[in-house]
This record gives C-alpha cells, structure tokens and sequence, in this order.
C-alpha cells in the first residue's frame, strides 16, 4: 500500500501543479486580452484627437466653411481661393497622411479607428487624382461664386451683436479680393484652352446683374443683399444690441464696402465675360473636347461614383434602368385608364393644368404648404423605420430672386450641429410650370426626410467618430441615399394615389436618365439637342426642367451620375443582408448601420454593411 501511495500522492500534487499552471495561464490570457483592448480603446481615442486637430487645421483654409457650420471664429474673413492656396492645401493634406503613417498604426486601431484612417487616405488619393483637372471646373455659371458668395452672407451669415455685424462688413471689405481670385483662375483656364459652354456665361452674366441690381448700387428698388444687410442691422437695433447712431454707422460702412469693394469686383467679371463670350461657341461641347478630357470626365466620374465605373457601363446601366421603369410607368397608366403610347401620357402630364399650382404668389404659396404636410406625415412613421432620428429642424423655402432660375434643380442647404440653424429644402418656383405637384411627393422625402436632412443632419449629430467625418460627403453616398430614400417613402406606405406614385418614377428615371445623358455628353459626344430630345422623350419631366437639367450636366461633368449608381449600391448591399439575415434582418438596424458613421464610399459602405452581417450572425 505505502508503494502504490508514494506515487498516488505524487500524482495528485502533479495534477494539483498543472490545474494551478492553467488557471494562472487562463489568467494571464484575460488579462493581457484586456491589456491589448484598454490600449487599442486608448490608442484609438488619441487617433480621434488627432484627427479632430488635424480637421481643425483644415478648417483653416476655409473661413466660409466654418461659417456653414456654425463657427464663428473666422466670421470676417473670406476664403484665399487662388491657385497657390489650392496647392498649399493639397501639400498639408499630403502632410497629414505621412504624419499619419508616422504616428500611429492602423493595425492599433479599432474598427472606427480603422475605418476613420481609411477615409483619410481616401480623401487624399480623390484630391490627388482631381489636381491635374483643377482649371478644367468651370468657375463661372451655375453655382459660381457670383452667386455663391451672396447666398454665403445672406443665409449663413449669423448676426446676432455688433461684432458679427462687423464682421459682415469686412466680408465685404475683402469681397473684391476674393472674387478677383476666381476671375484669375478662369483666366488661367482659358489660357489652358478652357472655357466653359455659352449658357454658363449666360447665367453668370445674368446674376450679376440681378446682384448688383438696385439701392445702394442703382436708384431701384432695395437688392436682396442690402435687404439682408439691412434687416440684420434693424434686428440689432430692436434688439438694443446696438443704438440708433450706430445702426446708421454700420449702414454706412456696409454701402461704402459694397460701392468700392464689391461691385467694382462685379463689374470687372462682368466686363471679362461679356468680353470673352465673344470666344465661346454658340454650340455646347461636353468633357471630351476639354484638353485631355477623357481623362478628366474619368476622373469625375471616379470621385463622383466612388467606384470603378467606365462611361460605356454607366451608359448601358441606365438604358437598362431606363426602360426597366418605363414598363412599371405603362401599369400606372393603365391603372389611370389613359389611352395612347407611353410618350402620349408624358405629354399630357407635362401639360395638363391639373398637375400644376398657378404662377401666383398664391400657388406658390400652396406649393410650399403642401410639401410641408407631406413632410409631416412622413416624420410620424419615421421611429418604424429608422433606430437613429434627426434632432435638427427642417423648413421649406423659395430659392431668393438672385439666384432662382426657371425649372431650376429643388436642392438642400444643411443646417448646423447646434441646430441654431434648420436644414433648409429649397425650391425655384419663378416658373410654376416647371414645378410639378406629382412630383413633389418624392421630391419632400429626397430633400427632407428621409431623404438628405436626415441623413445630413444623423452625420452631424454623431458623437462616436471624429469631426471630419461628421462634415464630409461623398455624391453617391449623399445622392444615392436620397434617391433610396424616395424609393423608401413606397415601402412606408407613402405615395397612394396613382400620380404621386408616377411621380416617384418620374423621379427614379430621371437618375436614371442622368445616367445616360451624362455620358452621352461627355463621352459618346452628344449635342446640347441630342441630350434634350432624349430626356424628353423618356422621362414626363416639364420641358423647361429638362433644358435647365441638361446644361447643368455641361457645367458639372460626372455628378449626375452619382444618384442612381449610388442607390443601386445601396439597394445592393440591403439585398444581400436581407438574403443572407432571413428573418434576422431588421431594417431599422440596416438604416443605422449605413446612416451610423457618416457618409462612405460605396466601397467602405459595402464593407461596413458585411461587417454588421456577420456580426448579427454570430
């Protein structure tokens, strides 16, 4: 017995060693996992501090940014926008990435992290690709800085004392100095051999004029610059921020920089154009006639997609597109009993009074109220659909007389963080026959909810990722979840009678329409004509809507094209979670994951969207 007990005793020890070994082991396991996640945690908030330094200094290039954003900490400065400005932001953001690289580790990072040093490689890589092209951006014409800078002080420039009104006014101190710096780039640009299509000369001569049109620049009637300037003064006075004596000082001062500043600079661009018109030819070119254009409108339509896409298969998608909602437009006419082709039925809904608020202060009026009830029907059903909700408020305004064209695009203007400022959905409502009311059912939900306020307004509200990505965008992204969201309003039980339903087609197969005439301009070399005869004859889009819309595609190659291919992604990659999560899949989880970091490239989208996959997966 005492033998066999010597190593029974032994053995029992031995086990107790190894029991004890692997206890210690398994110990030291979960300790240093948590080691490694406290310092990827900790690594990853020094990263987001970084970068929120990194976007601050960024900021810095752009004071009008900062405004539009909420900050007033350059509220009277103006951008440096020459050339040599463009090159020094281009060297700091190069800067930035090899600091990056030099000071931290992707591999340290948490996924966010990960993700957020992704885009800001991203966005270097786009930058560098499209510095080649610079001059080949048209500067005057549609959303030039004639207009722009204007628009800038009217709607974003926040004055709430004295200070601010001052601020106003070095603005417009410094005005002629900024937009003589546009008037040198377009004249490098022509120097190059580029100018831009007739109408874009056109316009910009005609904003101009509207600009400067009226007191103080002419014994008319008040301009909408001076109306601003103004009011803003009038609030400040009945505010008691400022007395009566110096309300009438800073009067004053604004005349006298809008009279030696402002519209000297004006008239100089003016006199440029109308002189230089006599250059352009009467017969509009697309992107192909550019030197080296092929590869610029390549270029454009990299940044603007995000993806891999040549102009012969965005091209075909939107035939496909095309002809795809065409055959569900023939079922909604059959359902409203009209009898002709296809064609037929969209002249009659371009003409028939019916579809049509007159052009009255009146039926703009009704324009207005009906797409505020619109939107607040579809707030109601927004918590079914969608975990993450806006806080930021929204309105709907008419686009202001100097900058509103007939048939001109609906468009909106985010608001800020803080929400001091809404989301504004603006509309060009000069010509009420461009502005059809079948159609304004899809348009409230692209440009409100939940459609580009809610998204734009989820990205700013985000408190779990760095700044820069609660600012920037990316057209797909921005463009193609606004046209899914559209489609969405179907889903929510939206759209019940027959014509707000064609009117959600009119609107999906005018992107997809976009894609065709885009890359018929700028590749397959179509005329001005050729791209109106086929918007006209395949979409029910008012006749003046669709001459505006064409050369608004002249003026911006590529980024018409970023609104379908954009949704098709989208509707992409939910196709795949709802076929690989079955019953797992919950749409308002879905929606949060691709509104819950920012604006992506598809790409990153894709991505991230696999990555919430499997994680319900496991």
């Amino acid at each position: 017995m005492r033998a066999l007990l010597i190593p029974l005793l032994l053995l029992a020890a031995s086990c107790g060693e190894n029991t004890s070994n692997n206890s210690t082991q398994q110990q030291a396991a979960v300790g240093n996992a948590a080691s490694h996640e406290e310092n990827v945690a900790n690594e990853s908030l020094r990263f987001v501090a970084w970068l929120d330094a990194k976007y601050a200094e960024e900021l810095d290039f752009s004071p009008l940014t900062k405004t539009r954003q909420g900050d007033k900490s350059a509220h009277d400065q103006l951008d440096d926008v020459s050339e040599a400005a463009l090159d020094a932001q281009l060297q700091w953001r190069r800067d930035s990435v090899a600091e990056m690289h030099s000071n931290f580790s992707r591999e340290r990072l948490d996924e966010q992290g990960r993700l957020s040093w992704d885009l800001w490689e991203y966005i270097l890589t786009d930058a560098e690709q499209s510095a080649p092209f610079r001059r080949h951006r048209y500067i005057f014409g549609r959303g030039g800085p004639q207009s722009a800078l204007p628009n800038s002080l009217i709607n974003y420039q926040d004055v709430q004392n004295e200070a601010d009104m001052r601020a106003y006014i070095s603005r417009l101190e410094q005005s002629q100095r900024y937009l003589l710096q546009y008037l040198d780039r377009a004249k490098l640009a022509v120097a190059d051999g580029i100018r831009a299509p007739f109408f874009d000369y056109q316009q910009a001569i005609s904003e101009i004029r509207r600009v400067t049109s009226g007191v103080p620049f002419s014994e008319e009637q008040e301009s909408d610059l001076w109306k601003d300037i103004t009011a803003k003064i009038t609030a400040l006075l009945e505010s008691e921020e400022i007395t009566s004596s110096q309300a009438t000082e800073l009067e004053q001062q604004s005349r006298a920089a809008l009279l030696t500043r402002f519209k000297p600079a004006y008239d100089e661009i003016l006199a440029w154009l109308e002189a230089d018109l006599a250059n352009v030819s009467d017969v509009a070119k697309g992107a192909w006639s550019l030197p080296n254009g092929e590869a610029y409108y390549n270029s454009r339509l990299a940044s603007m997609t995000t993806l891999p896409l040549t102009a012969n298969e965005i091209h075909e998608i939107g035939i496909s597109e095309v002809a795809r909602i065409q055959a569900e437009m023939e079922q909604i006419k059959r359902q409203v009993g009209f009898e002709g082709s296809l064609q037929d039925f969209f002249t009659y809904v371009r003409e028939d009074d019916q579809f049509y608020f007159p052009t009255t202060d009146q039926g703009r009026a009704d324009y207005l109220n009906l797409a505020d009830e619109l939107l607040a029907s579809m707030y109601e059903k927004l918590p079914d659909y969608f975990g993450i909700l806006p806080k930021a408020g929204l309105q709907v305004k008419r686009v202001e007389a100097f900058r509103e064209q007939a048939g001109g695009a609906a468009h909106y203007a985010r608001g800020t963080k803080d929400g001091s400022r809404p989301g504004t959905f603006y509309v060009h409502l000069t010509d009420m026959r461009a502005a059809t009311v079948y159609r304004l059912e899809n348009l409230a939900y692209h440009e409100g909810v939940p459609g580009h306020h809610m998204q734009i307004s989820i990205q700013q509200e985000l408190e779990n990722i760095p700044v820069f990505r609660t600012a920037k965008g990316y057209t797909a992204f921005s463009e193609g979840w606004g046209l899914y969201a559209e489609y969405l309003g179907k889903e929510m039980g939206f759209y019940n009678d027959p014509y707000a339903e064609f009117g959600r087609l009119s609107g999906e197969i005018w992107r997809a329409v976009r894609l065709v005439v885009d890359t018929g301009i700028h590749a397959v070399q179509w005329t001005q004509d050729q791209a109106v005869e086929y918007a006209l004859q395949n979409s029910p889009r008012p006749e003046p809507s669709v001459r505006s819309e064409v050369r608004r595609y002249f003026n911006n190659p590529g980024q018409a094209t970023a609104y379908k291919i954009g949704m098709l992604k989208i509707q992409e990659v939910r196709a795949k979670a709802e076929e690989q999560l079955g019953d797992a899949f919950d749409i308002r989880a879905f929606h949060d994951t691709v509104l819950g970091s920012g604006q992506l490239p598809m790409s990153m989208l894709e991505t991230k969207v696999d990555s919430w996959i499997e994680s319900v997966r496991n």
